[in-house]
């Protein structure tokens, strides 16, 4: 199963970047990921605490496996085992080349458990990537 999401943010792609790893100020501005603690480097493991839309609050520890400065994060998790639940997040940047960036989020998600998840809470993410899209393109906009 996969989420896809995306938003056109006119700001450059380096502000996008540069917004997207300051971790430490997620709780200002970001509604869905209320939280990420670690060392920003493949194979460094993170805290990631989200709050979905009507959902339930978690908290995730993945690791990050892709983090190429001003174009891609990448990160996976996995429950109990990762054949039972893996989920790989990413967000990619991409430079349109006239001061705007198009801004995408989305998970791939694996595992036995993928039809449960898919009933019970894929809308609710798909709706947290969404108002996190959001809320970065109306903090940056509002910087210009």
């Amino acid at each position: 199963m996969k989420i896809d999401t995306n938003i056109k943010i006119h700001a450059p792609v380096e502000q996008v970047w540069n917004m997207l790893i300051d971790f430490k100020n997620y709780p200002k501005w970001n509604l869905f990921i209320s939280k990420i603690e670690g060392e920003q480097k493949e194979g460094e493991r993170l805290t990631v605490a989200i709050a979905p839309p009507g959902g339930s609050p978690a908290t995730f520890k993945p690791v990050i496996n892709k983090y190429v400065p001003n174009k891609e994060l990448r990160w996976v998790g996995t429950f109990v085992y990762r054949w039972l639940f893996r989920g790989e997040h990413y967000f990619l940047l991409k430079d349109n080349g006239d001061g705007s960036t198009d801004f995408t989020q989305g998970e791939n998600f694996t595992g036995c458990l993928v039809p449960l998840f898919s009933f019970f809470a894929a809308k609710k993410t798909a709706t947290g990537f969404n108002l996190m899209n959001s809320n970065l393109k109306d903090i940056l906009e509002k910087r210009e």
